[in-house]
């Protein structure tokens, strides 16, 4: 008999793991739940799952995993119509980005021998199952949160699992991972969001911010482009920690402020000095909860065809371009022409191109 994996909810995060799964293990019976008819369809079309369920039914019956990948409010909804369907082997995990709700929830239910808590610290602004894909979770840190009652043994099979995934497991109390995501993951969104709702409402009439903002302020806002939906749901989950973990950080902002009042050199100096250093001491080779964006610059000269020659260099040697756009406003060491890749080891192969063709190129 097949190994059968359920997912409830196809979107990006679930259709990356259902994509990783398909790519690892392809004889896998995957089936699938999600209420958006059409995206049950494009998974059906494109091969990812074989079964397109209308409703959680009996078709979740003897999955030796079952992955919770609806939005977190959701999640613990779903628990109890998944309660019948679950046998003595099967592992309950969700991908949720806070924990204390839904272990709250299968502790009430009496689910705890089945669940382990799971969280890919991978993602991207883009959402929904269209812009998922296998590679999402590679080389991410997949945090396993289980539950009291789980076995040794599960643990040990789902941590297996999720390396033969190509991710990375580390296994931690739930309790831990909401104030630690709050802080890497949770904090950054928040900020990011205010930054650009701050800039909005200062804005000249002529909205010269909107138009003169560069490099800095679209890299740290980015991720403001996120689902509001998720992030509405995320904070309100892991409000008591994200509550505390602001209060935290607007002492930080104040006292910048009064160092800044007070013409403090050297305190503004060692802001940024160990800001700078702790910065460049987290390593590049590892994915995380905010996607890095793999873009190379290079600089070019204003005639026709200048951007044409470069997209010919890439195709031939094979290379498939994100994005790519001139850059009017350039704060850093970066070219007039920003080209946004895949992954790492397309955008190192396009920097080696194109510098072998004498261009002058930047890498971030």
């Amino acid at each position: 008999m097949k190994t059968k994996i359920g997912f409830i909810g196809l979107g990006l995060i679930g259709g990356s793991i259902a994509k990783a799964i398909r790519q690892y293990y392809p004889d896998y019976e995957i089936v699938a739940f999600d209420k958006n008819k059409e995206t049950l369809a494009l998974a059906v079309q494109e091969s990812v799952i074989d079964t397109a369920a209308a409703a959680i039914d009996g078709n979740f019956q003897d999955a030796s995993y079952i992955f919770l990948c609806a939005p977190v409010a959701y999640n613990t909804a779903y628990l109890k119509q998944l309660r019948e369907f679950i046998h003595e082997g099967c592992i309950l995990t969700d991908v949720g980005s806070v924990k204390q709700n839904i272990h709250r929830e299968v502790s009430a239910l009496h689910l705890e021998e089945h669940f382990i808590g799971g969280h890919p610290m991978a993602g991207s602004e883009k959402t929904g199952f269209s812009n998922s894909k296998a590679m999402l979770i590679e080389n991410a840190y997949y945090v396993l949160t289980p539950s009291a009652g789980v076995s040794a043994e599960k643990i040990a099979r789902y941590e297996n699992f999720i390396k033969n995934l190509h991710a990375i497991p580390i296994v931690l109390d739930y309790r831990q991972h909401d104030y630690v995501t709050g802080t890497i993951s949770h904090l950054p969104h928040i900020i990011a969001s205010s930054l650009v709702n701050y800039v909005k409402r200062t804005d000249t009439d002529e909205e010269l911010m909107k138009n003169l903002a560069a490099g800095g302020f679209k890299d740290i806002t980015r991720i403001a482009s996120s689902s509001p939906v998720m992030w509405q749901h995320i904070c309100l989950a892991n409000r008591e920690n994200i509550s505390k973990i602001l209060g935290g950080y607007i002492e930080s902002l104040k006292d910048f402020k009064k160092q800044i009042d007070a013409g403090d050199d050297s305190g503004i100096y060692d802001n940024f000095n160990s800001s700078r250093n702790y910065r460049n001491s987290i390593p590049n080779t590892l994915a995380g909860p905010i996607k890095k964006a793999y873009a190379v610059y290079c600089d070019i000269i204003d005639e026709a065809g200048g951007i044409a020659a470069i997209a010919t260099i890439l195709a031939a040697g094979g290379l498939s371009l994100k994005n790519i756009g001139i850059v009017n406003n350039r704060e850093f060491e970066e070219g007039v022409l920003r080209m946004e890749f895949y992954d790492e080891a397309s955008s190192k192969k396009a920097s080696e191109l194109l510098q072998k063709f004498r261009y002058i190129v930047y890498e971030r």
